[in-house]
Order: C-alpha cells, then structure tokens, then sequence
C-alpha cells in the first residue's frame, strides 16, 4: 500500500527522498521498535546512521555538510520514521523543524558555521521552553539569565524536553529581564558539556517512550555573548515563530503513525477468518477502514498544505493548527479503531497497534494543546470576520 495517494502530489525528488526514508524506516527501524519501546530508550545506533542519510540536518545548507532540501521534505521525514516508530520521528521532527530552523533564521553567520555541521553529522539538538509552572503559557518561564562581562548566566531549569537525553545541543529560553515580562526572553545555544548545566529526571511515559522526555537544570551556566540568539528579549518571538512550524512537523508525525495503524488493520482484517470469511468480507468492517482511510488522507492534506504555503513564503499559521489538531484528533480515532479490528490481539503488546495507539495520545498535548489549537483558530477566524 502507498502511503501518499493520488490526491497529494509529489515531485520525483520528493518521491525518491521519501521512498528512501521508508525504506530506511522499514529495514533498520522495524526490528528495534519493541525493544527501545519496552526498554525506554532510543537504539544509539540510529542516530549516525540517521546522519548518513542527511535525515538530522534536512535543510541544512549543502556547504555545512546538510542535505540542503525543503521544509516539507523533513516533514515527509517524520511522515515516514512515524508510520514505523512515532518515537524516532518526534527525534528528527524536533531537530529539523524546531533547531535547524530557528539556528537557520536567528543565529549569527559565526554560530551557524559552528552549530551547523555538528546537527548534520549526528549532534541531537533539543528545544528548551517548558517548565513546571509553564506550559501552554509559554511565557510564565522562570528560568533567568544575567549579564556579566563575558556573556551570560543562566539559572533555573526545565522539565518536558524532548531529546534531552541524546542532544548534545540545547536552545534554551530564559528571561533577562522580569520587568519587562515575555520581552525580556532571550534564546541562547548552550553545549551539554558547559560546567553547571545537567539533564536531570527522565519522564516514564505512555507512549513515544524511546523519545527521551527530561529536566533540564542550570546551575550558574556561563554562556558566551556569541551564542546569543537573535537578539537580547527576541526569544518570545523566536519561540512563537518556530512552534508554529513545529506543529505541522507534529501534524506529520501524527499522519505517519495513522498510515502505519491503518495499514496493520487493512492486513489483519484480510488474513483474519471469523464465521468462515475474512473479516474484510464484512460491510461493517470496510465501513470502518473507509473511515479510518478518510482521516488519514485528510490529515495528510492539511499537513502537506501547511508546509507547501510556508515554504512558499506565504502565511500558514491558521493552516499549521489545522494540522495538528486535526491531525492529532484523527490519530485518535484511526489507531483506537485498528485496536478494537485487532480485537484481543489489539490489546496486547505482541502486535504493533497498541504501542501506536499510546504514541498517539501526545499528538494532542505537546507544542500547543488541541485548545491552544483551537482559540488560535477561532481568534484568526474572528480577526478576518470583525464586526
């Protein structure tokens, strides 16, 4: 089965970029996904070789040894890695979408040439905002930074940071001046070997369990003046700009793991014999998988949609909540029903299902909630009806 039908449209460079992640994800993902989902933890092993197929530096440029393609190519990346494992997407999404695009736009010709060819080779990066007291309100963060002589001092810490545990380059957000409140956050690259920062406690998740989820503690962390980000009391606006590209990379995490749910239940429902017929015989059942097929497809639509418009430099804010909330909503929906096709085999871990059914669930919660989502919209919607 394809899992891009006729309705989405891709070019030969696109199609063979790709067929060359699934088969990656097909070969060398398959046999390791029980065991880095039972033991908690990422296969080390994937990382260089992600590398080697250019998969952790998408869009880096060509010159700073990066694959130097599109935006929606790394999402076609995480489509692909997620139909598969969703743990191993959410590793390349963060690193494309979120780190190589905000060191792309915000970091100086001097920090790109020096954090560039470290992400393409296989350094992890990683995204710091949350913290304990600031989720959806992004801008309640705690954590301080100083000005000395030097650079910066940074004080405080994080908690739910994907790839904390891997990533050997942190983009941390911290406030520089409280008075000012959100226009006093500032971005900064900080190294995992700077003395006084630490990863600390790594969350036992749901699902994406081999996606690592950590605390993050800094304890008088010395960053240079040049590895500032953008400029001093930017980093609401580079956060704010960078999530709103990260939740059509999530959109596409949350298509991939559907295609792979509806594809496990298209096989079961064909091989499985009840009353003396295939399951699939059953106008019920083929109900069902028409369904389960529309979300995927739909989903689908509005993740390609919404990176086709910001690669073509045109607005995309409204189209990349669509992606994410419907694409989360319809990851629900698909892998709850390739569950109960399964029956009692669904509900056990021998069979793949299950373990995408819980990988689902975070595709409603992390970079932005589905009501985050949805008060974006409506605000948007609002704004062009004004009475």
């Amino acid at each position: 089965m394809d899992p891009t039908p006729a309705l989405t449209i891709l070019t030969d460079e696109e199609k063979m970029f790709r067929d060359m992640v699934r088969d990656f994800a097909e070969e060398t993902l398959t046999p390791r996904v029980q065991r880095m989902d039972r033991d908690a933890k990422m296969d080390p092993d994937l990382i260089p070789a992600m590398a080697q197929l250019g998969l952790l530096g998408v869009e880096v440029p060509e010159e700073f040894g990066g694959a130097g393609c599109s935006f929606f190519m790394s999402c076609l990346a995480v489509e692909e890695l997620s139909r598969v494992d969703p743990a191993v997407g959410v590793l390349v999404d963060v690193q494309n979408t979120l780190v190589v695009n905000v060191i792309k736009r915000w970091a100086s010709a001097d920090l790109q040439s020096r954090v560039y060819p470290r992400l393409a080779s296989g350094t992890v990066g990683s995204f710091c905002l949350s913290e304990a007291g600031s989720g959806s309100d992004a801008f309640a963060l705690k954590t301080r930074a100083e000005k000395t002589d030097n650079g910066y001092l940074l004080n405080g810490s994080k908690l739910w940071i994907t790839n904390a545990a891997e990533a050997g380059i942190f983009l941390v957000f911290a406030n520089l001046d409280p008075s000012k409140g959100y226009r006093g956050i500032t971005a900064f690259v900080v190294d995992r070997d700077t003395p006084g920062f630490s990863v600390g406690k790594k969350e036992d998740k749901l699902g994406i369990r081999a996606s690592s989820t950590c605390e993050l503690l800094f304890e008088n962390v010395e960053v240079p003046a040049a590895d500032l980000l953008g400029e001093e009391g930017k980093g609401y606006k580079i956060a704010i700009e960078t999530l709103n590209e990260g939740r059509i990379g999530i959109g596409a995490q949350m298509v991939g793991l559907s295609q792979g749910a509806l594809e496990h239940a298209t096989r079961f429902v064909q091989e499985r014999e009840q009353f003396g017929k295939p399951l699939a015989a059953n106008q019920g059942i083929q109900f069902q998988l028409a369904r389960m097929d529309m979300d995927v497809a739909l989903a689908r639509l509005a993740v390609y949609n919404g990176a086709r418009l910001r690669d073509a430099g045109l607005p995309f804010v409204q189209e990349a909540c669509y992606a994410k909330l419907f694409g989360s909503e319809a990851a629900e929906r698909v892998t709850s029903m390739a569950v109960e096709l399964f029956g009692g085999y669904g509900y056990t871990r021998e069979y793949p299902v299950e373990k995408l059914y819980r990988d689902a669930k975070v595709g409603k919660i992390y970079e932005g909630t589905s009501n985050m989502q949805m008060q974006t919209i409506a605000k948007m919607l609002l704004a062009r009806h004004k009475i």
